[in-house]
């Protein structure tokens, strides 16, 4: 009975190492072959078609790397936001908790940025890659570590705007912009600049997000000004145009950027002609003559039959965020040991080649880049797109000033800049 016990026990051992081995530390020390990468993007409400268009962006960089780096697989999984801070915390949250993503890339707007960069200081376990979202906010008060933004912010897409206003002879103008951090951030840019050249802003209607009704704003525009600065966007923006033309107005526009970009130049009416000649700035210009930048148009178009006649803003956002992602993955050979320390130390380090040039981080993890003063033409086609005027490199958040004297100057708001 004892040596056929002991035989036994003998014959079960290297099944019971098998086991040991093979369901605990064995397995465990067996990295996944798979990336899981969460998706958020404005899929509803007044900016859905910025978030579509944003999510073309993401799943063309992915598509030129066949779902893969770093030697692994790309699990893409979507997550939808309506443009406002508590849909997008909600889908992050799902993306991070429910669906336990490695890497979250998104969102689409600027207060939603704000929003998903404060969740992610509470996950330090995934790393957060921006979409096109621009608040100032996001990475200049209180940066998450783990939170990398490869686009310009809201103020930085308007260097060289202001300038070029005051030298076409609009000195005097009111500005209508929606109510929230990113266009804050843009009316800032422009102000910054427009107020040093001796521009003179009059007046500031600030409208909620959503609003379909803009006959009140349109009544109250000042007598005596020479332009309109208009910040809205997506839906917002085409409904504003719509009214300003049905109400006769007939003052020249200054477009922020998401105003004039290809989300709202593709809209149908008698105005869309009259956006002819309108000067904007922005991190892209549909009509730069760049290999690198022609290239990516093609793509776009190529893969995209749906898609617009150039890339937004948003697609280029998404795109040059997701190329980030995968362009530090593969340097890292796809470890996303040690709470992603390798991959977030290339991703804070290493410059990215995009589609506009190269782009770096400074300390706050936000990129610095090229910026395009444009103004709007139409092509023989009977399409309105961007043309360049000038390119200014190298545009950091602090505007071209010292730390110490944007710091006096303070982040955009309601209030901030003034100058009547």
């Amino acid at each position: 009975m004892t040596h056929r016990y002991a035989t036994s026990r003998l014959c079960r051992l290297p099944l019971a190492l098998t086991l040991a081995f093979g369901t605990g530390a064995g397995f465990a020390q067996q990295p996944s072959q798979t990336i899981k990468v969460g998706a958020l993007a404005s899929m509803e409400g007044a900016f859905t078609v910025l978030g579509q268009d944003g999510m073309r962006g993401m799943e063309l960089a992915l598509k030129e790397r066949d779902y893969k780096a770093g030697g692994k697989t790309i699990q893409l999984i979507k997550s939808s936001s309506n443009g406002s801070p508590d849909s997008a915390l909600s889908a992050a949250r799902k993306l991070v908790e429910q669906d336990k993503v490695d890497i979250v890339v998104g969102p689409t707007s600027g207060s939603e940025g704000i929003a998903v960069k404060n969740y992610a200081r509470t996950r330090p376990g995934v790393t957060f890659l921006n979409g096109s979202s621009a608040a100032q906010e996001t990475t200049l008060r209180e940066p998450a570590a783990n939170f990398f933004r490869f686009g310009t912010d809201g103020a930085q897409w308007m260097v060289g705007l202001g300038s070029y206003a005051v030298q076409k002879g609009f000195k005097k103008v009111a500005v209508i912009a929606e109510d929230y951090a990113f266009p804050y951030s843009q009316v800032q840019g422009f102000m910054a600049e427009f107020c040093k050249a001796g521009g003179r802003v009059v007046d500031k209607a600030w409208v909620p997000l959503g609003t379909k009704d803009y006959s009140s704003v349109i009544a109250k525009l000042p007598d005596g000004i020479d332009a309109v600065y208009v910040a809205l966007g997506g839906a917002d923006a085409v409904n504003f145009l719509t009214q300003y033309e049905q109400l006769g107005g007939s003052k020249p526009f200054i477009g922020g950027s998401i105003t004039v970009d290809q989300t709202v130049l593709s809209y149908k009416g008698k105005r869309r002609d009259a956006l002819i000649g309108t000067p904007s700035a922005s991190p892209i210009a549909d009509s730069w003559d760049d290999p690198q930048w022609r290239k990516f148009v093609a793509a776009y178009k190529a893969q995209f039959k749906d898609g617009f006649s150039s890339p937004s803003l948003f697609a280029h956002g998404y795109y040059v965020n997701t190329l980030a992602m995968l362009d530090a993955l593969d340097a890292v050979k796809g470890d996303l040991s040690n709470e992603q320390a390798a991959l977030r130390k290339t991703l804070a380090t290493v410059p990215v080649k995009t589609p506009t040039g190269e782009v770096r981080l400074d300390e706050n993890r936000n990129a610095i880049a090229s910026i395009f003063l444009t103004e709007v033409a139409k092509a023989p086609d009977g399409t309105l797109y961007n043309k360049v005027v000038k390119v200014t490199p190298n545009v950091n958040q602090q505007l071209g000033l010292s730390k110490e004297d944007f710091a006096k100057m303070g982040l955009g708001s309601r209030t901030n800049p003034e100058c009547k």
